[in-house]
Protein backbone atom coordinates (compact mmCIF):
# COMPACT_ATOMS: atom_id res chain seq x y z
CA UNK A 1 0.00 0.00 0.00
CA UNK A 2 1.24 3.45 -0.91
CA UNK A 3 2.77 5.91 2.02
CA UNK A 4 0.60 8.99 1.69
CA UNK A 5 1.23 11.93 3.47
CA UNK A 6 -1.72 13.70 4.36
CA UNK A 7 -1.75 17.78 4.69
CA UNK A 8 -4.32 18.63 6.74
CA UNK A 9 -3.27 21.97 7.78
CA UNK A 10 -1.07 24.79 6.53
CA UNK A 11 1.00 23.90 9.20
CA UNK A 12 1.65 19.85 8.45
CA UNK A 13 2.88 21.19 4.86
CA UNK A 14 5.75 23.24 6.63
CA UNK A 15 6.30 21.07 9.42
CA UNK A 16 6.74 18.09 7.26
CA UNK A 17 8.95 20.37 5.00
CA UNK A 18 10.11 22.04 8.38
CA UNK A 19 9.90 25.63 7.22
CA UNK A 20 8.69 28.51 9.35
CA UNK A 21 4.97 29.30 9.28
CA UNK A 22 3.93 32.68 9.55
CA UNK A 23 0.35 32.13 10.13
CA UNK A 24 -2.08 29.26 10.77
CA UNK A 25 -4.47 29.42 7.83
CA UNK A 26 -1.72 30.66 4.95
CA UNK A 27 2.12 30.70 4.15
CA UNK A 28 4.39 31.58 1.49
CA UNK A 29 7.21 28.80 1.54
CA UNK A 30 10.93 29.78 -0.29
CA UNK A 31 12.41 26.75 -1.50
CA UNK A 32 15.53 28.07 -1.07
CA UNK A 33 15.70 28.61 2.26
CA UNK A 34 15.04 24.96 3.01
CA UNK A 35 17.77 22.10 4.28
CA UNK A 36 18.22 20.07 1.10
CA UNK A 37 19.15 17.32 3.89
CA UNK A 38 15.60 17.79 5.22
CA UNK A 39 13.84 17.92 1.53
CA UNK A 40 13.54 14.29 0.19
CA UNK A 41 9.98 12.66 0.45
CA UNK A 42 11.18 10.55 3.84
CA UNK A 43 9.47 7.54 2.01
CA UNK A 44 6.15 9.52 1.46
CA UNK A 45 4.78 8.00 -2.19
CA UNK A 46 1.98 10.61 -2.36
CA UNK A 47 0.46 13.48 -0.81
CA UNK A 48 -2.90 14.03 0.00
CA UNK A 49 -4.67 17.73 0.54
CA UNK A 50 -7.33 19.39 2.26
CA UNK A 51 -5.69 22.40 1.97
CA UNK A 52 -5.15 24.98 -1.35
CA UNK A 53 -1.94 24.89 -2.90
CA UNK A 54 -0.07 27.00 -5.77
CA UNK A 55 3.22 25.98 -6.08
CA UNK A 56 6.33 28.15 -8.86
CA UNK A 57 8.71 26.01 -9.83
CA UNK A 58 12.12 27.50 -11.17
CA UNK A 59 13.68 23.91 -11.14
CA UNK A 60 14.70 21.09 -12.97
CA UNK A 61 14.59 17.09 -12.55
CA UNK A 62 11.52 17.04 -10.44
CA UNK A 63 8.49 15.41 -12.26
CA UNK A 64 4.72 14.72 -10.63
CA UNK A 65 2.99 11.55 -11.64
CA UNK A 66 -0.34 11.48 -12.93
CA UNK A 67 -2.79 8.56 -13.78
CA UNK A 68 0.45 6.55 -13.83
CA UNK A 69 2.21 8.81 -16.33
CA UNK A 70 5.26 11.19 -15.04
CA UNK A 71 5.04 14.47 -16.55
CA UNK A 72 8.05 17.44 -16.19
CA UNK A 73 7.28 19.91 -13.69
CA UNK A 74 10.28 22.39 -14.39
CA UNK A 75 11.04 25.74 -14.65
CA UNK A 76 8.63 28.42 -14.89
CA UNK A 77 5.24 26.53 -14.45
CA UNK A 78 2.45 27.16 -12.06
CA UNK A 79 1.11 24.24 -10.94
CA UNK A 80 -2.22 23.95 -8.71
CA UNK A 81 -3.37 21.93 -6.23
CA UNK A 82 -6.97 21.51 -4.81
CA UNK A 83 -8.62 20.33 -1.43
CA UNK A 84 -9.16 16.57 -1.53
CA UNK A 85 -6.59 15.76 -3.79
CA UNK A 86 -3.43 13.14 -3.76
CA UNK A 87 -0.44 14.06 -5.85
CA UNK A 88 2.50 11.51 -6.25
CA UNK A 89 5.96 12.81 -6.75
CA UNK A 90 9.38 12.13 -7.55
CA UNK A 91 12.72 13.36 -7.96
CA UNK A 92 16.49 12.24 -9.54
CA UNK A 93 19.78 13.13 -7.76
CA UNK A 94 20.12 16.64 -9.42
CA UNK A 95 16.96 17.85 -8.42
CA UNK A 96 17.55 21.20 -5.90
CA UNK A 97 14.18 22.86 -5.37
CA UNK A 98 14.01 26.39 -5.91
CA UNK A 99 10.37 28.60 -6.07
CA UNK A 100 7.49 29.69 -4.01
CA UNK A 101 4.63 27.48 -2.44
CA UNK A 102 1.37 29.66 -1.51
CA UNK A 103 0.05 27.00 0.59
CA UNK A 104 -4.28 28.30 2.01
CA UNK A 105 -6.76 26.52 3.80
CA UNK A 106 -10.10 27.18 3.09
CA UNK A 107 -11.12 28.38 6.51
CA UNK A 108 -8.41 31.53 5.22
CA UNK A 109 -11.65 32.56 3.12
CA UNK A 110 -14.94 31.94 5.20
CA UNK A 111 -17.15 34.59 4.65
CA UNK A 112 -15.16 36.52 2.13
CA UNK A 113 -16.07 36.99 -1.96
CA UNK A 114 -13.40 34.74 -2.69
CA UNK A 115 -15.24 31.69 -0.65
CA UNK A 116 -18.34 32.31 -3.60
CA UNK A 117 -16.08 32.27 -6.28
CA UNK A 118 -13.23 29.46 -5.56
CA UNK A 119 -15.31 27.28 -7.90
CA UNK A 120 -14.74 29.73 -10.73
CA UNK A 121 -10.96 28.80 -10.79
CA UNK A 122 -10.92 25.22 -12.06
CA UNK A 123 -7.42 25.19 -12.50
CA UNK A 124 -7.15 23.97 -8.94
CA UNK A 125 -8.52 20.67 -10.97
CA UNK A 126 -6.77 19.80 -13.81
CA UNK A 127 -4.09 17.78 -14.07
CA UNK A 128 -0.79 18.10 -13.14
CA UNK A 129 0.30 18.05 -17.08
CA UNK A 130 -1.55 20.82 -17.40
CA UNK A 131 0.36 23.66 -15.81
CA UNK A 132 0.31 27.56 -16.53
CA UNK A 133 3.61 28.00 -17.84
CA UNK A 134 4.23 31.69 -17.30
CA UNK A 135 5.91 34.43 -19.93
CA UNK A 136 8.59 36.55 -18.12
CA UNK A 137 6.04 39.27 -17.44
CA UNK A 138 3.07 37.33 -15.54
CA UNK A 139 6.29 35.37 -13.38
CA UNK A 140 6.81 39.12 -12.06
CA UNK A 141 2.92 39.94 -11.49
CA UNK A 142 2.76 36.40 -9.62
CA UNK A 143 6.00 37.07 -7.46
CA UNK A 144 5.10 41.05 -6.65
CA UNK A 145 2.01 39.35 -5.31
CA UNK A 146 3.31 36.59 -3.39
CA UNK A 147 5.53 39.33 -1.97
CA UNK A 148 2.50 41.50 -0.77
CA UNK A 149 1.12 38.19 1.29
CA UNK A 150 4.40 37.86 2.31
CA UNK A 151 4.73 41.79 3.82
CA UNK A 152 1.35 41.49 5.30
CA UNK A 153 1.93 37.79 6.97
CA UNK A 154 5.34 39.02 8.40
CA UNK A 155 3.60 42.05 10.04
CA UNK A 156 1.53 42.54 13.40
CA UNK A 157 -1.98 41.21 12.45
CA UNK A 158 -4.41 43.98 12.73
CA UNK A 159 -8.01 44.31 11.49
CA UNK A 160 -7.05 44.81 7.93
CA UNK A 161 -4.83 41.77 7.96
CA UNK A 162 -6.94 38.91 6.42
CA UNK A 163 -8.70 41.27 4.14
CA UNK A 164 -5.29 42.27 2.47
CA UNK A 165 -3.74 38.72 2.36
CA UNK A 166 -6.95 37.18 0.99
CA UNK A 167 -7.49 40.16 -1.45
CA UNK A 168 -4.02 39.50 -2.71
CA UNK A 169 -4.78 35.88 -2.97
CA UNK A 170 -8.12 36.41 -4.84
CA UNK A 171 -6.37 38.79 -7.54
CA UNK A 172 -3.51 36.33 -8.26
CA UNK A 173 -5.87 33.79 -8.58
CA UNK A 174 -7.63 36.32 -11.03
CA UNK A 175 -4.30 36.87 -12.82
CA UNK A 176 -4.26 33.13 -13.47
CA UNK A 177 -7.49 33.27 -14.95
CA UNK A 178 -6.42 35.59 -17.39
CA UNK A 179 -3.11 33.46 -18.22
CA UNK A 180 -4.54 30.19 -18.84
CA UNK A 181 -6.56 32.31 -21.29
CA UNK A 182 -3.64 33.44 -22.74
CA UNK A 183 -2.39 29.49 -23.31
CA UNK A 184 -5.37 28.54 -24.04
CA UNK A 185 -4.52 30.80 -27.35
CA UNK A 186 -1.05 30.38 -27.54
CA UNK A 187 -0.99 26.93 -27.53
CA UNK A 188 -3.82 26.66 -29.98
CA UNK A 189 -1.73 24.26 -32.75
CA UNK A 190 -2.13 21.33 -29.79
CA UNK A 191 -5.32 22.63 -28.93
CA UNK A 192 -6.82 22.12 -32.27
CA UNK A 193 -5.54 19.06 -32.78
CA UNK A 194 -7.23 17.70 -29.09
CA UNK A 195 -10.49 19.12 -30.73
CA UNK A 196 -9.82 16.88 -33.72
CA UNK A 197 -9.36 13.57 -32.09
CA UNK A 198 -12.00 14.19 -29.87
CA UNK A 199 -14.75 15.13 -32.89
CA UNK A 200 -13.28 11.87 -34.25
CA UNK A 201 -13.38 9.83 -30.79
CA UNK A 202 -17.53 11.27 -30.25
CA UNK A 203 -17.87 10.42 -34.10
CA UNK A 204 -16.69 6.87 -33.64
CA UNK A 205 -18.08 6.44 -30.25
CA UNK A 206 -21.91 6.65 -32.37
CA UNK A 207 -20.79 4.26 -34.81
CA UNK A 208 -18.84 1.52 -33.18
CA UNK A 209 -21.48 0.25 -30.73
CA UNK A 210 -19.72 2.16 -27.54
CA UNK A 211 -23.01 3.25 -25.98
CA UNK A 212 -24.80 0.03 -26.25
CA UNK A 213 -21.95 -0.94 -23.54
CA UNK A 214 -21.28 2.78 -21.88
CA UNK A 215 -24.45 4.61 -22.31
CA UNK A 216 -24.56 7.99 -23.36
CA UNK A 217 -21.21 9.40 -23.90
CA UNK A 218 -19.45 11.57 -20.94
CA UNK A 219 -17.34 14.61 -20.95
CA UNK A 220 -15.26 12.33 -18.50
CA UNK A 221 -15.02 10.03 -20.99
CA UNK A 222 -13.43 12.29 -23.63
CA UNK A 223 -11.43 13.94 -21.42
CA UNK A 224 -9.74 10.48 -20.48
CA UNK A 225 -9.14 9.28 -23.86
CA UNK A 226 -7.30 12.31 -24.47
CA UNK A 227 -5.31 12.48 -20.99
CA UNK A 228 -6.73 15.67 -20.12
CA UNK A 229 -8.49 16.24 -16.67
CA UNK A 230 -12.29 16.90 -17.29
CA UNK A 231 -12.31 20.89 -16.46
CA UNK A 232 -9.25 21.47 -18.75
CA UNK A 233 -10.77 19.52 -21.47
CA UNK A 234 -14.36 21.13 -20.36
CA UNK A 235 -12.06 24.83 -20.76
CA UNK A 236 -10.16 24.13 -23.61
CA UNK A 237 -13.65 22.77 -25.74
CA UNK A 238 -15.63 26.51 -24.30
CA UNK A 239 -12.48 28.25 -25.73
CA UNK A 240 -11.94 26.65 -28.95
CA UNK A 241 -16.01 26.04 -29.67
CA UNK A 242 -17.91 28.82 -27.34
CA UNK A 243 -19.87 25.64 -26.31
CA UNK A 244 -19.34 23.80 -22.93
CA UNK A 245 -18.25 20.15 -23.56
CA UNK A 246 -21.63 18.71 -22.70
CA UNK A 247 -23.56 20.90 -25.25
CA UNK A 248 -21.27 19.72 -27.75
CA UNK A 249 -21.93 16.11 -26.74
CA UNK A 250 -25.59 16.79 -27.17
CA UNK A 251 -25.38 18.91 -30.23
CA UNK A 252 -23.37 15.39 -31.79
CA UNK A 253 -26.17 13.30 -29.87
CA UNK A 254 -28.83 15.07 -31.72
CA UNK A 255 -27.76 15.24 -35.22
CA UNK A 256 -26.62 11.55 -34.70
CA UNK A 257 -30.50 10.98 -33.91
CA UNK A 258 -32.03 13.13 -36.28
CA UNK A 259 -30.54 10.45 -39.13
CA UNK A 260 -31.38 7.38 -37.48
CA UNK A 261 -35.11 9.01 -37.05
CA UNK A 262 -35.75 8.32 -40.66
CA UNK A 263 -34.74 4.80 -41.02
CA UNK A 264 -38.04 3.30 -41.26
CA UNK A 265 -37.19 0.04 -39.86
CA UNK A 266 -36.24 1.29 -36.57
CA UNK A 267 -38.43 1.98 -33.45
CA UNK A 268 -38.03 5.09 -31.44
CA UNK A 269 -37.02 2.81 -28.40
CA UNK A 270 -34.40 1.17 -30.65
CA UNK A 271 -32.91 4.32 -31.88
CA UNK A 272 -32.85 5.03 -28.26
CA UNK A 273 -31.04 2.64 -27.05
CA UNK A 274 -29.04 2.48 -30.13
CA UNK A 275 -27.95 6.10 -29.09
CA UNK A 276 -27.21 4.82 -25.16
CA UNK A 277 -30.41 6.08 -23.40
CA UNK A 278 -31.62 3.82 -20.64
CA UNK A 279 -35.37 4.55 -21.49
CA UNK A 280 -36.96 5.59 -24.43
CA UNK A 281 -39.00 8.13 -22.98
CA UNK A 282 -35.69 10.33 -21.66
CA UNK A 283 -34.71 10.07 -25.28
CA UNK A 284 -38.03 11.55 -26.75
CA UNK A 285 -37.98 14.24 -24.42
CA UNK A 286 -34.28 15.32 -24.81
CA UNK A 287 -35.18 15.11 -28.88
CA UNK A 288 -38.36 16.99 -28.50
CA UNK A 289 -36.51 19.87 -26.42
CA UNK A 290 -33.82 20.37 -28.73
CA UNK A 291 -35.92 19.87 -32.55
CA UNK A 292 -39.05 20.92 -30.86
CA UNK A 293 -40.96 17.92 -32.14
CA UNK A 294 -40.98 14.39 -30.80
CA UNK A 295 -38.83 11.55 -32.92
CA UNK A 296 -42.28 10.63 -34.33
CA UNK A 297 -43.39 13.87 -35.63
CA UNK A 298 -39.80 14.75 -37.24
CA UNK A 299 -40.03 11.13 -39.23
CA UNK A 300 -43.67 12.43 -40.76
CA UNK A 301 -42.27 15.90 -41.57
CA UNK A 302 -40.03 14.59 -44.15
Amino acid sequence: MEKILHIRTVNDYFKWRDAELLHPLVSILDYSTLNLDQYSYKGYEGIHWDCYGVFLKDSKHCKIKYGGRDYDYDEGTLVFVGADQTVQLTQDANYVPKGYALVFHPDLFLGSDLANKMSSYTYFSYAVNEALHLSTKERRIILSLLDKIQFELEQNLDKHSKKLIVSNIELLLDYCLRFYDRQFLTREIPHQNSLNKFESLLSDYFTSGKPLKYGLPTVGYFADQLHLSSNYFGDLIKKETGKSAQEYIQTKLIDVAKEKVFDPNKSVSEIAYELGFKYPQHFSRMFKQQVGHSPKAFRNLN
